[in-house]
């Protein structure tokens, strides 16, 4: 939360000059969690790919490509919006679930990286391809993180990788069609928080990697915890850096070859860097709650409704006013409430109120719910506010809507 402190007065300045509801987002923030991850994992050969479906601005992409990512890709439009952005198609890995091999074969003709999470689309990709293409297996190692069903990715009941006890199966087509494993990958979820769980997964990758002979790298997913309170605790990058880094070591030895380290942070880089700014239409008082109704709800930010997200929030119009106890919602016709009985400075009509950690999982899942329009996005860089989104208008509604005679 240092960036919002620390820049109120440009997120005053942004509010004003772009008008709210807004996104802003500190690329300097971005660089320092890039260098930070880097810099922990700096005794193996590690790639960094970003995880765009967390913000897929391409000025943000290009930024991360600058700093020296590659781009995870879920989506054949991710992929394109990559390239877009400048990156090389080797510089893309590509990790779908649940599609079809049609488009499948649209990221082979693209050129990029390709990553396969179930043994249907293997045997069909094996048919189709052999060797001549070289493919990445997304393993589920059944290891439970993350506090919250959505995020938590890598236990049993889920529907992302090839469980770890079809290894042998896997092999059976990998061998039959000639098919050429140049990677293994694994994300067990967001939010974890104990370095050990993550070092157990770890040796779930390297026993499976042991069976693979043209291996070039180890993917390991990601889901960094950050902080979303005061003193709240995020995941010790640095520990897990040092204890990872020379196990990692430790099994290339092993293995007899020198692999790359991969990770697809997402979260990590980008959310503590973004602020959603929002003015207060209305205050509301009830038999039993202070409402403060805010000019955009669950069509902006789904996060506190969809995952019962926490998003610090504060007033930066009116800092020194008295501490007050409030519930945030939103204007959406649904129950969107942003955080219930908050503490925040006393909110008069028309303040500006700051959501922090909104740069991952806020704009890209904004939607058009109630006709609402989406909004702009701004980033701070160096002192300079520019606008790297504009505004929806009435008119983006209707551009896809055909008329008809």
């Amino acid at each position: 939360m240092r960036m919002n402190h620390q820049n109120d007065s440009l997120l005053l300045q942004a509010a004003e000059q772009f008008d709210t509801p807004l996104y802003v987002y500190d690329f300097a923030r971005i660089r320092e969690q890039y260098k930070r991850l880097a810099g922990a994992f700096g005794k193996v050969q590690l790639k960094i790919h970003y995880a765009c479906k967390a913000l897929t601005n391409i000025h943000v992409m290009k930024l991360l490509r600058e700093c020296g990512a590659g781009v995870d890709a879920v989506s054949i439009q991710e992929v394109q919006l990559a390239l877009h952005a400048g990156y090389e198609p080797d510089e893309i890995l590509y990790t779908p679930n649940c599609v079809g091999l049609d488009e499948i074969k649209q990221a082979v003709e693209l050129g990029v990286r390709i990553n396969i999470d179930n043994i249907s689309i293997l045997e069909q990709f094996g048919l189709e391809f052999g060797s001549s293409v070289p493919v990445c297996l997304r393993i589920n190692p059944h290891i439970m993180a993350g506090g919250h069903s959505h995020i938590s990715v890598g236990h049993i009941d889920s529907k992302f990788g090839i469980s770890i006890y079809q290894m042998r199966h896997v092999q059976r087509v990998v061998q039959e069609a000639g098919i050429h494993v140049n990677g293994l990958h694994m994300h067990t979820g967001s939010d974890i928080l104990d370095v050990e769980v993550f070092l157990n997964a770890a040796e779930i990758l390297f026993e499976t990697a042991s069976s693979f002979k043209e291996l070039e790298f180890l993917d390991f997913g990601s889901g960094f915890k950050v902080a979303y309170k005061e003193d709240d605790i995020a995941t010790d990058i640095e520990a897990l850096g040092k204890r990872l880094s020379e196990r990692f070591n430790e099994f290339c030895e092993e293995y007899g070859n020198e692999l790359e380290l991969w990770f697809e942070p997402g979260k990590f880089l980008v959310s503590e860097a973004g602020s959603f700014l929002v003015k207060a239409n209305v205050i509301k008082q009830t038999t039993a709650t202070v409402f403060v109704g805010v000019n955009s709800g669950q069509n902006h930010l789904l996060r506190p409704m969809f995952y019962d997200a926490y998003h610090h929030i504060r007033n930066i119009s009116n800092p020194d006013g008295n501490q007050r106890i409030y519930t945030v919602v939103g204007y959406i016709c649904e129950t969107d409430t942003f955080g219930w009985d908050r503490r925040l400075s006393e909110v008069r009509e028309g303040d500006i109120l700051a959501f922090s950690n909104a740069g991952a999982y806020g704009f890209s899942m904004a939607s058009n719910y109630n006709s609402r329009l989406r909004p702009a996005e701004v980033a701070i860089d160096n002192g300079e506010l520019t606008c790297i989104r504009r505004r929806e208008t009435f008119e983006d509604l209707l551009r896809t809507q055909m008329e008809l005679s």
